[in-house]
């Protein structure tokens, strides 16, 4: 029986949080520094619990929607300057924003009449596009926030997060006091952290002053200017810790199956980084859900492979959407920056201790049994069943979707491609059996042999009980003389052996030392 299945809300959601921060390029733990600051606005400003809890999750997830629609963006602003140019002057005045979206434009290289017809082709489209992309992002955030399990009262409020104190540029055209205080309380804090980023704290007090009564709450505003040394948190002080801390009211907690909805949310909300990747961590989650009872996996295994399969691909909002659309081959740049994103799942998840134990699954997909994967490079005896299974399906779920440089393989092909991997060694073998079954494309009988061999384990031991040496088993099979060496090294141990002889008594005695037809020998054993 499962024990202690539940976690705190605010620990899932801060590292959401973090992974925001890397789509966007910002600062890690921008979005946790935001959220003790708008935790403090709060308590100086004698809020109540209800609304504190509303700022503290709005801060949070303030970006929660980035990956909405991130490809448009992407193609308009390809050089990756939007975010330095115009995050920072989101509540300045409508020219400040202009002025950001229109230094993002042009080519870093870009001079003279290039750069302004780069601006005179893109503004345009930028400016028309713009309430659509806000609104695509409000909505998603609102639908993730509800599935991450938070109450309404706070998801709810996700769709006007962009609303200004003066009634210019938010979706709504709210104004004044008819902004909910806790969104209020939201833009000062996410204003105050990235104008620390651009220029320290006695800047972003300039700039937070400035913008009182326009962007900001004047009260608001106000508080912080006076406040600004006890507000924002210092150099010194661990903000995953204290922003865990700082959660107003009773700490919101998730159990059993909210925390699956919520990792599903997660994994949503990664493949939300480009149109090509969509469903693609349900569908890894639901096939590794299914393999995983027909590996055997006890209750709690099975329940945790399907949660690193759920956010294995959380990390990929590390990689520019452009990357995953491109149609022809990579540059060695991009191919490093796709190998890095197993890395970045890693990261983000060992941030939370409850998710801390699915990193190691979750951040191990593309490892190879052969050690031929990355990010790690890693073999088989440092990955665990779990790690292996997941492996494999993601491998077959990704073949049969349909990429922009890639059209989607035949499920028949996918699996022939599963079962030549699971033969050569790359993919664990009864791992590759699992999910083919699951998936419908398993043969329809299967061979079960003695001490768990695999089918090309029994072909291995085969010949070796016919005399042959490591090296005329690899020409034998097609494969490499070190990938033969290492099915031996396999086969030992799960028959309880250490000699050739005892092996051959092995597969004689139970039958295997000529399974199905005789092989037939071309070249003296032992020549």
């Amino acid at each position: 029986m499962v024990v202690h299945d539940e976690v705190r809300t605010a620990e899932l959601v801060a590292c959401l949080s973090l992974a925001t921060d890397l789509a966007l390029g910002l600062p890690r733990e921008h979005g946790l520094e935001s959220a003790i600051i708008g935790a403090r606005l709060s308590r100086g400003l004698g809020v109540d619990d209800h609304t504190a809890a509303q700022a503290y999750y709005g801060c949070l997830l303030y970006y929660i929607g980035c990956t909405a629609d991130a490809e448009i963006s992407a193609a308009l602003f390809p050089w990756g300057t939007l975010l330095e140019n115009f995050n920072p002057v989101i509540y300045g005045s409508p020219g400040e924003a202009v002025r950001g979206v229109v230094r993002s434009i042009p080519a870093p290289e870009a001079t003279g009449l290039t750069r302004v017809l780069q601006i005179a082709r893109t503004l345009p489209r930028a400016m028309r596009g713009h309430p659509a992309h806000m609104t695509a992002m409000c909505e998603v955030a609102q639908m993730l926030g509800e599935r991450i399990g938070l109450p309404a009262s706070i998801h709810g409020l996700f769709g006007q997060l962009t609303e200004r104190w003066d009634g210019k540029g938010g979706l709504h055209g709210l104004k004044g006091d008819a902004i909910p205080l806790a969104l209020r309380i939201v833009s000062v804090a996410r204003d105050v952290s990235m104008q620390k980023w651009v220029g320290g704290v006695e800047y972003a007090v300039d700039i937070i002053h400035k913008r009182a009564g326009g962007g900001h709450d004047p009260h608001v505003a106000e508080y912080f200017c006076a406040h600004a040394d006890e507000v924002v948190p210092g150099a010194r002080e661990p903000l995953w810790d204290v922003v865990l801390s700082c959660e107003p009211g009773e700490p919101l907690t998730l159990r059993g199956s909210a925390i699956d909805e919520a990792l599903a949310a997660m994994g949503d909300f990664a493949d939300l980084a480009a149109p090509c990747l969509s469903g693609h961590s349900d569908g890894v989650a639901r096939l590794t859900q299914a393999a995983a009872k027909r590996m055997g996996l006890d209750a709690e295994a099975q329940r945790d492979v399907v949660r690193a399969a759920r956010v294995h691909d959380l990390g990929r909002v590390a990689v520019s959407p452009a990357v995953w659309e491109k149609p022809g081959p990579l540059t060695a740049d991009e191919r490093e920056q796709v190998r890095l994103h197993a890395y970045h799942t890693e990261r983000l998840l060992a941030s939370s201790p409850f998710l801390a134990r699915l990193a190691a699954t979750a951040s191990a997909h593309h490892e190879r049994c052969d050690g031929s994967g990355y990010h790690r490079g890693v073999g088989v005896a440092a990955l665990s069943p779990a790690a292996r299974l997941l492996a494999v399906a993601d491998a077959y779920h990704t073949m049969t979707e349909p990429r922009p440089h890639l059209p989607a393989t035949s499920l028949p092909d996918a699996a022939a491609a599963l079962r030549a991997h699971g033969r050569d060694g790359r993919l664990d073998a009864e791992a590759v059996h699992a999910v083919l079954d699951a998936s419908g494309q398993a043969p329809p009988r299967r061979r079960v042999h003695p001490a768990g061999l695999t089918d090309r384990e029994v072909e291995v031991l085969g010949l070796l009980a016919h005399g042959f040496q490591i090296k005329q088993i690899g020409r034998r099979l097609g494969i490499s003389t070190k990938t033969a060496s290492r099915h031996v090294q396999n086969i030992y141990p799960k028959i309880g052996v250490s000699t050739r002889a005892a092996a051959a008594v092995f597969a004689m005695q139970h039958g295997l030392a000529g399974w199905g037809e005789r092989p037939i020998v071309t070249e003296r054993p032992g020549s």
